[in-house]
């Protein structure tokens, strides 16, 4: 017996399905965005122990994610305009299954890199080959599935996708380093993340075959919207990407200010990436929360702010310094993204204008992070993006049918009021670096040598942003004395002087700076520094002497160290001292149980290992501690003070060491302390580590 559908049938299904799309699309694009944040610094972990913990991989990762991004964002487009609904679902389904295949997301071992190698296609393969196809999946998800529902629905609103899948961004986010990473290993996160895909993948399926049965719902008025797109402004795109690409340089500005200028904290560029999230959030989600008359005004206001924390006005604390910084962010990402969001076009051109804004912000991360460290050779690209912000927003503003500012004054006034602006950065920027001996960047930062006088005495100091890598004195009859954290009394000058008495030693140093520990070096001592930065190789040879005055043999090693160590036979040294973990980020796969396993290879069953762990920060000794357990051996802290007329530093080191009665030594058991363990700690491995624990709030 067969029935028929009334018209009263046919609207409750209507009904019924207008209530289920937007709860099913939602739902898709929250799950999408969350995978999408939560496996970039996944993936990234999974391979950082085969490359090292240099710079290069972290930016390789990066370009490789944006990239991805740009194709997943092209792909939606391209799909949405060249293909009908019905198809559309059937070749998206397609893939989906196609990306199945793939999981779990473990790299392949294929990819490990051979000593000495380039490591740039490396880790391009490797994240091709794990989470290519899936991530370029969750890139076009957000714009395909408002396209989707624009031509599905004649209500609603489609960008309001997009406050979502940032609300999903910014919630993966904040979960990694605070619930995740702290919770599970990595081969754990893994699975999560594999399940959480395969899951994505079910909403997505349901999502495209709802399309390809509904998808020609509104296509009338779609097609309508996208003549007229197409009959538009060319102008607008170009004003797309440049507030974009704005708004990614000031993020990737403020968090090098952070984090270099300001404080060594690890994970902090959360905070301004999740500011970034939150003002996109705001702006599309409601026209209701940007207000030009608001937060227009208030834009050089914060751009003062911002230069103050690259000139002598950033000496407040860092509890003023974060809020200050994250506030000014807030203001200028609000302005750029709340004008996107007002010159947003209609459903039908969504999916171009998402394009257009991943274009920008790759552009905005390419000039950041590529471009600048190579033509610049200190922070110029601050004072560039203060001027670039402000500048576009006048022209957005001036420009005709944006808004109708024409007061030729009040134009004249706000421009020269950012060129003075930019002109106090780039002045602030160059004072900064004095007198100059040498200032110089590269990959791994900018590095700057400088004469200055201590007390009538002249020393040639070398720094990393705000870090002190090394400080000698001129004199002849001082130059060759220990300064900074590695004077006589601290853990590594007590440490070497205890074993010194024993005759002539092999020393391992994983850290060149100034060359200071060549200090110690005697005649038939062999010493071997690992260095990963040209740059400071070159700077150590050219404009400071303590490898040059030192009497021992000194090899320099140029590469990752770990990298380094594992590609090379046993070394059999009597002291190895590990001097990687008071700058700008923690490498953490250099305190792992497998990096431990590898210093006791290259140490002599009774050698000593000394790690130095001064950060303001992050309080790593606890780490150490479980690491010499589970090796059965002790492990002490010394801390050391500050001197500032010997241009001795406050420092604090862990010795690690099986050798029998060496902390009873008459030079170290005065200065040994207890190294207390937070409960619930676990030991690092290459699959598990979390700084959350050691983080030090109060720095």
């Amino acid at each position: 017996m067969s029935t028929v559908s009334t018209p009263a049938t046919y609207t409750e299904k209507q009904n019924s399905a207008s209530v289920l799309l937007p709860v099913l699309f939602g739902a898709t694009v929250l799950v999408s965005a969350c995978l999408l944040f939560l496996v970039q610094p996944l993936s990234s972990k999974l391979i950082l122990p085969w490359f090292g913990g240099s710079a290069a991989v972290w930016i390789t990762c990066l370009l490789f994610f944006q990239t991805s991004l740009l194709l997943g964002y092209a792909y939606a487009h391209a799909l949405t305009r060249t293909v009908r609904p019905r198809y559309q679902a059937l070749v998206h389904i397609a893939l989906l299954i196609s990306s199945l295949l793939v999981l779990p997301i473990f790299p392949g071992a294929r990819w490990i890199p051979h000593p000495g190698a380039d490591p740039t296609w490396p880790v391009l393969g490797a994240l091709a080959s794990s989470v290519g196809l899936p991530y370029f999946l969750l890139s076009a998800t957000t714009p395909l599935v408002q396209s989707w529902y624009a031509r599905l629905s004649a209500e609603g609103l489609p960008y309001r996708y997009f406050a979502l899948s940032n609300a999903g961004s910014l919630l993966a986010l904040l979960a990694f380093p605070m619930l995740l990473e702290p919770r599970f290993s990595a081969h754990q996160q893994v699975w999560f993340w594999s399940t959480g895909f395969v899951i994505f993948a079910a909403l997505c399926g349901v999502s495209s075959l709802f399309t390809m049965k509904h998808g020609s719902s509104q296509s009338g008025k779609f097609r309508k919207e996208l003549s007229a797109l197409r009959r538009g402004d060319g102008g607008v795109v170009l004003i797309w990407i440049a507030l974009a690409a704005c708004a990614s340089a000031l993020l990737l500005t403020t968090t090098s200010l952070l984090t270099e200028t300001i404080a060594p904290m690890p994970l902090l560029w959360v905070l301004p990436l999740s500011v970034y999230l939150l003002t996109f959030i705001l702006c599309f989600e409601n026209n209701r929360w940007y207000r030009r008359l608001m937060f227009l005004p208030l834009v050089l206001p914060a751009l003062a702010f911002l230069v103050s924390s690259t000139g002598p006005l950033n000496n407040h604390s860092i509890r003023m310094e974060i809020p200050i910084v994250c506030g000014a962010l807030f203001v200028c990402c609000m302005a750029c993204h709340g004008e996107l969001a007002k010159l947003k076009p209609e459903p039908a051109g969504l999916t171009f204008f998402y394009l257009a804004l991943s274009l920008g912000g790759a552009l905005g991360g390419i000039f950041i992070g590529l471009l600048a460290p190579r033509i610049f050779p200190a922070h110029y690209e601050y004072p560039l993006t203060f001027l670039c912000c402000p500048a576009l927003l006048l022209y957005v503003l001036r420009r005709k049918g944006v808004v109708g500012v024409r007061d030729l004054r009040l134009w004249r006034l706000s421009a020269g009021a950012t060129i003075v602006l930019a002109g106090y950065a780039c002045a602030e920027t160059w004072h900064q670096a004095g007198p100059a001996r040498l200032l110089a960047r590269n990959f791994y930062g900018a590095l700057l040598v400088q004469d200055e006088v201590n007390h009538k005495q002249i020393v040639r100091v070398l720094n990393h942003g705000h870090i002190t890598h090394g400080v000698q004195f001129l004199r002849p009859e001082l130059r060759h004395l220990a300064t900074t954290y590695y004077a006589r009394d601290s853990g590594a000058g007590l440490a070497w002087r205890t074993l010194a008495k024993n005759g002539p030693m092999r020393v391992g140093i994983v850290g060149l700076g100034a060359g200071t520990l060549a200090a110690y070096g005697r005649s038939g001592d062999v010493l071997r520094f690992y260095e990963i930065n040209p740059l400071v190789v070159r700077i150590a040879n050219t404009q400071f002497t303590y490898l040059s005055d030192c009497p021992a043999h000194v090899d320099i090693v140029l590469g990752d160290a770990r990298l380094s160590l594992a590609s090379e036979p046993d070394q059999k040294f009597d002291l190895l001292v590990i001097d990687a973990f008071s700058g700008d980020a923690i490498p953490v796969h250099l305190l792992t149980r497998e990096a431990f396993r590898l210093y006791w290879r290259h140490l002599k069953p009774d050698g000593v290992l000394a790690m130095h762990v001064s950060n303001r920060y992050v309080r790593l000794a606890p780490v150490l501690k479980l690491a010499a357990e589970e090796s059965k051996k002790e492990a002490w802290k010394i801390e050391s003070d500050e001197h500032e007329i010997q241009e001795i530093y406050p420092s604090t080191y862990v010795l690690i060491t099986g050798r029998s009665g060496f902390f009873h030594s008459p030079l170290l058991r005065a200065d040994v302390e207890k190294i207390d363990v937070p409960s619930g700690l676990r030991p690092w491995t290459d699959d598990y580590s979390s700084l959350w624990q050691l983080l030090n709030f109060k720095g």
